[in-house]
């Protein structure tokens, strides 16, 4: 049958849910264009979840796409597959450098951070608690943002200056509208912030995940050690994959309860709880819709008679497979916190499963149960059809996020 011309994915992601339905119109895999390379989009939940557990599929740009050294100058998105941590790794590589972050986000760890994160939630809506009745608060950018902000802050050791300084650079990894020229800029301010930080760590190190990094660098000579590139490419996984996949959750559960006022009913009522709400939000509105790249090892056959050809590259679209009515039913596109089935792929699957995961999870979870808590009367100051969504093809959220956290006095 005659191959479909790629479709051009939206750099602006203006609508990725008429995007996300012509992809899986268009069958399990499809050609697409993001910006400038041609992928293959998974959409179908099935596949996504075989490719993502093989070992015929790479995540290693250097050893295993051709089209690499052509194409890294050029692509905007080049640091998504350049950079050097266990996010591109593969095989050994992969397995030794999960190891050496897996103990920050242990179920003991999780659990210290706890308290954490509910003081600091309570301390962030204090702050929202005493502005006048009635006025409208971005909450996205005072809440949804300051919190994960300041969890990541607190794991990696960084003051307010360097996280200030950190926020608008690892933002912009997710822009998808800017130019290879302004990307590339912004990758090298990056890393200088990084190597500033890494500086100012190894000559004072403190009880951070920063400062293990620097030490388990300088001081492992059993082979498990880091390399430069390696040190610096983690702080920018963990930094990224910290909290702008965490604020737009935050910001996608909020705009869904007050969106649908029954949802939260259903809370309030006991039918379901706020974890509910946490993965139906994962599911309904994953953090990132699509996630670059993978690399086939071998040729793969596909349902539909296609092939995904070895060197070929991968596009993982998580918010499409989400909602395939062949997982979710004829009402996959409607939030329900009280569905049965909330399975989703929003943290990936297989062995790049995301460790941040469960802290993720609280998060979240504390947030929104604080928020609507404190606020039972919270609406938002804006129609839900007229929020703006970031100007992205992979960050799924919104540009602001005004809400009305009291009604106006009388």
């Amino acid at each position: 049958m005659p191959e479909e011309k790629p479709l051009v994915l939206d750099p602006a992601g203006a609508d990725h849910h008429a995007e996300d339905r012509a992809l899986r119109a268009r069958g399990a895999a499809t050609l697409v264009d993001i910006l400038g390379v041609t992928a293959w989009s998974v959409s179908d939940p099935g596949l996504l979840k075989q490719l993502l557990t093989r070992t015929y599929v790479s995540k290693d740009a250097r050893a295993h796409w051709p089209a690499f050294a052509d194409t890294v100058s050029t692509w905007p998105l080049a640091l998504w597959v350049a950079v050097d941590n266990m996010f591109t790794a593969y095989g050994s590589d992969h397995r030794r450098l999960r190891r050496l972050i897996a103990p920050a986000f242990s179920a003991r760890r999780i659990a210290a951070l706890t308290p954490v994160v509910e003081d600091l939630v309570t301390g962030i809506l204090d702050d929202l608690d005493a502005l006048p009745a009635g006025e409208v608060v971005d909450l996205r950018e005072h809440l949804a943002y300051p919190l994960p902000i300041a969890v990541i802050g607190r794991l990696l050791g960084l003051s307010s200056t360097q996280l200030n300084g950190l926020r608008t650079v690892v933002d912009r990894v997710f822009a998808t509208t800017i130019s290879a020229d302004e990307a590339a800029a912004n990758t090298a301010t990056l890393y200088q912030l990084l190597d500033e930080l890494i500086a100012v760590k190894r000559g004072s190190p403190g009880d951070d995940m920063t400062s293990l990094l620097i030490a388990t660098r300088d001081e492992e000579g059993d082979g498990s050690a880091l390399s430069d590139a390696e040190l610096r490419g983690t702080l920018v996984l963990m930094l990224s994959a910290g909290y702008e996949t965490t604020v737009n959750v935050i910001d996608q559960a909020i705009t869904s309860l007050l969106t649908d006022p029954e949802q939260l009913a259903h809370i309030r009522a006991g039918r379901c709880d706020w974890n509910d709400v946490v993965e139906e939000t994962l599911r309904h509105e994953p953090a990132l819709k699509h996630l670059p790249l993978r690399f086939a090892i071998e040729d793969i056959p596909v349902p539909g008679g296609q092939t995904i050809r070895a060197g070929e590259a991968i596009l993982a679209s998580y918010a499409a497979a989400n909602r395939h009515p062949d997982w979710h039913g004829d009402d996959a596109d409607h939030f329900d916190a009280t569905r049965t089935t909330k399975d989703h792929l929003a943290f990936g699957h297989g062995v790049h499963f995301c460790l941040g995961a469960p802290l993720a999870r609280l998060e979240v979870a504390a947030a929104l149960r604080q928020l609507f808590e404190r606020f039972p009367d919270a609406r938002l100051a804006s129609p839900a059809e007229k929020l703006q969504p970031l100007p992205s093809l992979i960050s799924n959220g919104h540009v602001t996020l005004p809400v009305h956290l009291r009604p106006a006095a009388r």
